[in-house]
């Protein structure tokens, strides 16, 4: 894909041009005709002068980054001041109160679907233990039947030093969660970030127990936001950490593929998604630095606020907002 020339910032020397891989075969339906769909840059962190390519496959439409980074490199572009491993600093408190708020209405919704109270939890990409001390504090789940899995060491050494089962593995490598012993578990804004989608949810239904829920919250690529920035800038792409994108559509058929039930799907709030697209474009694309501050999601509260309440209110309204969510139930018989 041409037409979008390397901002001023990626032609530093200093920043690494790491190494890639290809994507291969779409992860939803296998297809291997692909046509291009965005191009961009590491635009929220600069961790790489790299150029990258989303591609869209002919067949069902799913988006994926190709080529995506090299396992070698997510040192790279996951780096320690990422903001998921330091949410409780890097988010003002008032911003952190609603967001408890929105997650304590999330998990009703979740807990009405498994239909009964969760003796155990698994958190996949559980970052710096947010869900974790959620469940624990509002639901009194104990910590020994509270895992996590990050790829954050200095992360998963706190949650452990704190009693949680929590694990520094990749989902295809871990051995450590109990098979069949798992209520509830959670792929928030994860599954994105993953090299094959279909084999990570296929090896959590195995730690789920017969009529277990797996709930996965994923960027909209058929959101309103995504169709205004498609091209270049919109704040889901989060290049070059977002591997995979997908539709309501797309999602439904990996999870049934895999043999889950989807029992729910729902549209929730993208604030960051907004803001981060206007952040791009007012300082990649017109140069307005200045102004562009005004748009970062763990500064800005009151259009962190705004934007929240816009997709809430499309939401109601039966609008495809921002992120999917999909609750999807292990089969009693598997």
């Amino acid at each position: 894909m041409s037409g979008l020339a390397a901002p001023r910032e990626f032609t530093d020397a200093s920043l690494p041009e790491i190494a890639t891989e290809p994507a291969g075969p779409c992860v939803v339906c296998g297809g291997e005709r692909f046509h291009d769909f965005a191009r961009g840059y590491d635009y929220e962190l600069r961790t790489c002068r790299n150029s990258w390519n989303f591609r869209a496959c002919n067949e069902c439409g799913h988006v994926q980054l190709d080529p995506r980074p090299a396992v070698g490199a997510l040192d790279v572009i996951y780096p320690a001041h990422y903001y998921s491993y330091n949410m409780q600093t890097a988010v003002s408190p008032l911003a952190l109160k609603g967001k408890e708020w929105l997650d304590r209405m999330k998990f009703t919704g979740i807990l009405r679907a498994l239909g009964r109270p969760p003796q155990s939890f698994l958190d996949v990409g559980c970052g710096d233990g947010h869900y974790l001390r959620f469940l624990e504090k509002t639901y009194g789940i104990s910590k020994d039947r509270l895992y996590g899995l990050e790829l954050s060491e200095p992360a998963v050494k706190r949650l452990r030093q704190d009693g949680y089962q929590v694990h520094c593995k990749r989902v295809e490598d871990c051995t450590d969660v109990p098979n069949g012993g798992i209520d509830l578990a959670t792929m928030f804004h994860v599954i994105e970030h993953v090299a094959n989608p279909a084999a990570i949810v296929q090896k959590i239904q195995g730690w789920l127990a017969p009529g277990g829920l797996l709930t996965v919250e994923t960027p909209n690529i058929d959101s309103l936001d995504a169709r205004i920035f498609r091209k270049n800038y919109w704040g889901g792409y989060h290049i070059p950490r977002h591997w995979h994108l997908f539709s309501a559509q797309s999602l439904r058929r990996l999870m049934e593929a895999s043999g889950f039930e989807v029992v729910a799907v729902h549209f929730q709030t993208g604030h960051s998604f907004w803001m981060y697209s206007f952040h791009h474009l007012l300082r990649y694309r017109l140069g307005w630095n200045v102004l562009s501050r005004m748009f970062d999601p763990l500064k800005a509260l009151p259009l962190l606020i705004a934007f929240t309440g816009f997709d809430k209110a499309r939401a109601l309204f039966g609008f495809r907002t921002s992120a999917i969510l999909v609750m999807c139930r292990k089969r009693a018989a598997d």
